[in-house]
């Protein structure tokens, strides 16, 4: 009797076991993983999640036609490895995706050992979350940060340029030469299209220069008042849209007749005033298409007024002169008005604009990759020492 009990028990132990074995891969699997995009310039749309494969999308929202911005993060997946296969467009990156795993404080490209053009493939460790995104995200967060650095510097103020439609302050920031009527203006724009996030590490490679304590610093604080407008589409950059090709026309389209946007409309209104003929240099940072030939190297936009396009080339020369950052810029790939996309016929442009303004010798706008710029890494620290090379090639200019 006690045999037979003790081979029953043994049977239903075998069973158990069995069964745990079976069980312990899918408890150690747990739910599926959680993706979402719930955070400042988060943009994605999940398709569907079949086993270890996620296929998702960016989100287009109300852009007439398609870009290829993303950004979205992964919870829940400690210990998997997934794939993420875009279903609208190749649009990762010549370096792969970028990746978080402190909640967006710091990001490294990925690379492309494990991504295609729509695709790419990460193993999860134990970070509770992990960010994804097409390239290097600057928000505002990166700004408050950036200013916080300064907040006691007298050389640097920060002002309201207007409020958004969705109720956002744009920044309107002066720097340098504040105390008394200064030789020269200078004014920076950034994030017309507000998807183009890495020439905002530029911008603050450029701020980092005028307010630093060495003689660019000096002669800067001393002639130049610069005019930073960080985020002109305020509200994309937040929320992460595409910006580019928004419907009726985007930011960048908006400098001719009314403007609906409320950070134009600011910018056409205050310039012309606070420039007072002094405005010399009006240089416009954006990011192109995401990979191949033109998009992957720094380059000037051609403007269609002749005069400005001769200037153009001259501080393009005088930038290939003073540079030693890594990210290299040669004038060879500047492109001229009328040349591929450069062939807008109604001057709708902030630089078409600001070739316009009284006292103004140079407009232009410059187009900074997303990940890769004559083979080297675009990243926040060689985008800041573009921006440094900038400053120079601005005073010697």
């Amino acid at each position: 009797m006690k045999s037979m009990c003790f081979r029953r028990l043994k049977q239903s132990l075998g069973i158990f076991l069995a069964l745990l074995l079976i069980a312990l891969p899918l408890a150690a699997r747990g739910s599926e993983p959680a993706l979402d995009a719930a955070f400042p310039g988060g943009n994605i749309v999940v398709d569907q999640i079949a086993g270890d494969r996620v296929d998702l999308h960016q989100d287009l929202r109300d852009t007439d036609g398609t870009w290829f911005y993303w950004c979205f993060r992964v919870r829940g997946a400690a210990g998997r490895t997934l794939t993420f296969h875009f279903t609208q467009g190749d649009v990762v990156g010549v370096r792969g995706p970028a990746a978080s795993i402190d909640g967006g404080k710091t990001w490294q490209w990925l690379g492309t050992k494990a991504a295609t053009q729509n695709s790419f493939t990460y193993t999860f460790g134990s970070a509770p979350e992990v960010r994804f995104c097409m390239g290097i995200p600057y928000l505002e967060a990166n700004l408050r940060e950036f200013l916080a650095q300064h907040a006691h510097d007298a050389h640097l103020r920060v002002e309201t340029l207007c409020t958004t439609k969705n109720g956002r302050k744009v920044e309107r920031l002066r720097l340098g030469r504040l105390d008394v009527e200064p030789k020269y203006r200078v004014m920076l724009t950034c994030r017309h299209h507000c998807c183009e996030m890495m020439a905002s590490w530029a911008v603050e490679g450029i701020m980092e220069s005028v307010l630093a304590d060495d003689d660019g610093g000096r002669w800067f604080r001393q002639n130049v008042e610069f005019l930073v407008i960080p985020f002109v589409d305020k509200d994309g950059v937040e929320e992460g849209d595409q910006g580019k090709l928004r419907k009726p026309h985007d930011h960048n389209r908006d400098y001719l007749g009314t403007s609906i946007y409320a950070s134009v409309a600011a910018i056409r209104e205050f310039v012309p005033t606070w420039s007072q003929g002094k405005l010399v240099l009006a240089l416009d940072l954006h990011c192109p298409w995401i990979r191949g030939g033109c998009n992957e190297q720094l380059m000037l936009v051609g403007e269609r007024v002749p005069e400005i396009w001769a200037q153009q080339q001259a501080f393009g020369r005088v930038l290939q002169r003073v540079q030693t950052g890594p990210l290299v810029y040669d004038p060879k790939n500047n492109m001229p008005y009328g040349v591929d996309w450069n062939s807008v016929k109604e001057p709708r442009s902030c630089t078409c604009w600001a070739s316009l303004l009284p006292g103004i010798r140079m407009a232009s706008g410059m187009e900074i990759p997303f990940a890769n710029a004559g083979n080297q890494p675009v990243t926040p620290d060689s985008a800041r020492a573009l921006g440094r090379d900038l400053a120079r090639a601005i005073r010697a200019y």
